[in-house]
């Protein structure tokens, strides 16, 4: 197969391209030829998520924006890609809350010229050869259009998980954005055949995360002593997965997933942020003993909640459990000190990005203060 990903040098992008490119056929079902990785390297794109793999000649990395059609339709002919996995995208709502514009013109109007791209691209290459290279099933020219769990907006405590016919009900403007574009796919699968797949995952932690999400955010201030600030009560629910159990959904989906079928991808593992943070502060103590009582739990403050902040996420992942025989592996206690563990072997990594982007100052207070 022949792929281009979108969004391949942010914290999934370049998860999920490690793992394509360092799987063996017999484990993920098909072989990668060529990896084209189209990223417009905004904030939270970064080159140095790929230096591993910078020397591998299957990947070819390419600075461009997904609204460029001109560019993608070049991309997508000079290197006669198979299927396109659009992970491209302004993704965290505390910025949406401040600006939306932005989430606007990649996550809705950037998705559906992605697809018409693809779409005039199959088509042409039909009229040309006749034929398209196909996937396990015989399907050609997969789109795999990965989404999140916040277009289905809020659950109360006894409600049931999210599955894949519940409505779409999203509270703030990136999964408004997000909604949009899974509408915008759904269309093109309806109205021109477009083989067009859609994955909603839930809350990722993991390596190269950029360090404004809660996981990363709370490590590095745990890890410098600093006040931890949680939202409201600190009671909020979400389903945590770790990335690489993501990233090996996405492998599955686009070999063995239905055109048309939207899959859950959870990780079966509720906990609240307040939650959350006393274990990362006890994943702290055990991996810096050196800390002393600059890690203590006493460093939690709570802050004035951020708006239309989502009370309960929860995900039913049955389907692509059933359907595809993939499930979760990465237990939450491990994954965290992993993680945790990975922070503290890349200093410099975070070194950079505090020094050109982000400081760990609180976003979305524009909402907070209207």
């Amino acid at each position: 197969m022949r792929i281009l990903v979108t969004g391949g040098a942010g914290f999934i992008g370049s998860n999920f391209v490690r793992q394509l490119l360092g799987s063996t056929p017999g484990k993920m079902g098909f072989v990668v030829d060529a990896l084209v990785n189209l990223d417009k390297l905004t904030y939270a794109g970064n080159l140095s998520n790929l230096g591993d793999i910078k020397k591998d000649s299957r990947h070819v990395f390419v600075e461009g924006d997904i609204g460029n059609s001109e560019l993608v339709g070049k991309l997508l002919r000079e290197h006669r890609i198979d299927a396109v996995v659009h992970l491209a995208a302004e993704s965290h709502v505390d910025r949406s809350l401040d600006d939306a514009a932005d989430f606007i013109t990649t996550n809705v109007l950037g998705t559906q010229r992605l697809l018409e791209s693809f779409h005039r691209y199959l088509e042409e290459s039909v009229r040309r050869d006749g034929r398209m290279c196909s996937m396990a099933d015989g399907v050609s020219g997969i789109f795999l259009n990965v989404s999140t769990d916040e277009v289905y907006g809020s659950l109360e405590p006894s409600d049931a998980p999210f599955r894949e016919n519940s409505p779409f009900a999203p509270n703030s403007p990136y999964s408004a954005s997000k909604a949009a574009a899974d509408h915008m796919a759904r269309a093109y699968h309806q109205s021109f055949g477009l083989p067009v797949i859609t994955t909603h995952c839930s809350n990722n932690y993991g390596p190269y995360q950029f360090p404004e999400k809660l996981i990363p955010l709370m490590i590095r201030k745990v890890l410098r002593g600093e006040e931890l600030p949680v939202y409201g009560d600190g009671g909020n629910v979400r389903d945590w997965i770790h990335v690489s159990d993501h990233c090996s959904a996405l492998c599955l989906a686009l070999y063995k997933g239905v055109p048309g079928r939207d899959y859950l991808i959870g990780g079966r593992c509720e906990k609240s942020n307040l939650e959350v943070v006393h274990e990362i502060i006890e994943a702290a103590r055990e991996l810096v003993p050196s800390g002393g009582k600059t890690i203590s739990h006493d460093l939690i403050r709570f802050v004035e909640d951020r708006p239309g902040h989502d009370r309960r996420y929860a995900i039913d992942s049955s389907r692509i459990e059933n359907e595809l025989g993939w499930c979760a592996k990465t237990k939450f206690h491990d994954g965290l000190r992993a993680t945790m563990q990975w922070y503290l072997e890349h200093e410099d990594w975070i070194g950079e990005i505090e020094h050109c982007r982000y400081v760990g100052q609180r976003l979305g207070l524009r909402g907070v203060e209207a």
